[in-house]
């Protein structure tokens, strides 16, 4: 392995563990069982500074380990049930979400729309994904699964995505100078 490459890795265990961070910093509404959480945020990072590929290996880093049982999950928990209950269409949808937006945030020529159109596609991807989920492991009518497992979420996620973009390009000349 190469030095370029032992960054690349050593960068997606970071974004990993700030994803896992994020689950811990949560706000309970009162609306449905999704929480308020900043994992978005860093797995939106993870795609704006990683790119596809070691984007989405950093989500599933964190995929991965929550999946064996280590407590990275909302609320300090872990394990496969995760996937089958009610977060688990947006635990897969971060995969996406990392995807989707490191694909836009390396192929899109455009700087100053650049970012912007990757986190709002990229976010579009985890509703897209945890919406139908929702609904499926709930019995949910689609007015209700998307009244408490969007609708809520749209106004904090507005103000994460841009906080992705302004974080974005503050770190990005670092990480593509340590690139080099």
């Amino acid at each position: 392995m190469d030095r370029k490459q032992l960054q690349l890795v050593v960068y997606a265990s970071l974004m990993a563990a700030l994803i896992a961070v994020g689950a811990y910093l949560q706000i309970p509404l009162p609306v449905g069982p999704v929480p308020l959480v900043l994992q978005n945020l860093f797995v939106l990072l993870a795609g704006l500074l990683l790119g596809s590929r070691w984007g989405l290996a950093s989500v599933g880093i964190y995929l991965l380990v929550g999946a064996i049982g280590l407590p990275v999950f909302v609320g300090g928990t872990g394990g496969m049930a995760h996937f089958l209950g009610p977060t688990g269409g947006y635990l897969l949808g971060f995969a996406a979400c990392a995807l989707v937006t490191g694909f836009l945030a390396e192929n899109l020529r455009n700087p100053s729309a650049r970012d912007v159109l990757a986190v709002v596609l990229g976010s579009l991807m985890i509703y897209l994904l945890g919406v139908p989920w929702l609904k499926l492991v709930t019995g949910m009518s689609w007015e209700k699964a998307a009244g408490v497992g969007m609708l809520p979420f749209l106004p904090g996620d507005a103000i994460k995505a841009t906080a992705a973009v302004l974080l974005a390009r503050a770190i990005r000349p670092m990480v593509k100078h340590q690139l080099e």
